[in-house]
């Protein structure tokens, strides 16, 4: 309880901070402008923590492509899945849980994406084209600024692996 006694990680640099802060603001402002524009949901909440990840901490295995997509859409199945066929109190627990357990098995866990089954079971009527959009519409157009973002800024590759 006492912790390992490690120094907390470095600190960013401002120009750093102030990058990822900018292409978030830009990513979640542009799905919140196609939303409102082609009036077709592209704006969830997990996408703000997705941000983060994908833009600050681009290495680790929860920012990958890979995750971030297959992991969105596992957790918004679970989700849709609890809401239609699990609708009782016990439903949102079994579809996180269940999230989970497919991300860890798929190697594609992204910690955002396991909120989804809770927005999902929260819907009083959720369609099955929300994975669609806003799932995988908005995910994808996470990865695809991240391409540009981190290939044109950073010297090293993004993403470290795909599928």
């Amino acid at each position: 309880m006492r912790g390992d006694g490690a120094e907390p990680p470095p600190r960013s640099s401002f120009k750093e901070t102030f990058a990822v802060a900018l292409v978030a603001i830009t990513v979640i402002g542009g799905l919140t402008l196609l939303t409102s524009t082609l009036e077709v949901a592209l704006l969830l909440g997990t996408f703000a923590a997705s941000s983060l990840l994908v833009f600050a901490y681009p290495d680790v295995p929860f920012s990958q492509p890979r995750n971030v997509l297959l992991g969105h859409l596992i957790g918004s199945a679970c989700g849709l899945t609890a809401a239609h066929f699990l609708p009782f109190w016990w439903g949102p627990a079994v579809a996180v849980g269940a999230a989970i357990a497919l991300m860890k098995l798929t190697r594609t866990v992204h910690p955002p994406a396991c909120s989804n089954p809770l927005i999902l079971c929260a819907l009083p009527h959720a369609s099955w084209t929300f994975l669609l959009f806003p799932t995988l519409t908005g995910a994808g157009l996470i990865v695809l600024v991240a391409l540009c973002y981190h290939n044109l800024r950073r010297d090293a590759r993004w993403p470290k692996y795909w599928f």
